[in-house]
């Protein structure tokens, strides 16, 4: 799956919606990170279990940056297509990338002697997921979830 275009700055018009950015070095980045896109999924309409979905998969992949990488940048704004609403949210770094992304996807593989729940657990909270990672030249993922109505 290909990834759509994604934000370039820290409050950039993305079509006709705006994205917000937080970077992300440290745990501390991760809990503004999660506050913030509960409020925004509330925002946009999203009941409190799907805004909290959206929190843990923020907090996930935002983890990652800080496990893997050491630093990067989640985006998150309103989407639309066919007709309905959502929410994306983009996290990506130029850490050292993954040589084998559908390993990495695939339940309990951690290449660091965790639970390896993380990426396919994010997976399975959203309705869209892409991911881009190349060896040297770091991690892009796009998610996306949709308003039910």
């Amino acid at each position: 799956m290909s990834l759509p275009n994604m934000p370039s700055s820290k409050l950039s018009e993305h079509g006709s919606r705006a994205f917000e950015s937080v970077s992300i070095c440290h745990e501390s980045d991760v809990c503004l990170l999660v506050l913030q896109v509960q409020h925004a999924a509330q925002h946009l309409g999203f009941n409190v279990v799907m805004a909290t979905q959206l929190s843990t998969v923020a907090s996930e992949l935002a983890m990652n940056i800080v496990k893997y990488a050491g630093r990067g940048d989640v985006s998150w704004g309103q989407c639309e297509g066919a007709g309905r609403s959502g929410f994306e949210l983009w996290a990506i770094d130029q850490g050292p990338g993954m040589a084998d992304v559908a390993l990495a996807l695939s339940e309990h593989y951690s290449s660091r002697g965790t639970l390896g729940l993380g990426l396919p657990g994010t997976r399975r909270l959203v309705d869209e997921f892409s991911i881009d990672s190349q060896p040297g030249k770091g991690t892009r993922i796009c998610i996306r979830k949709w308003l039910r109505r």
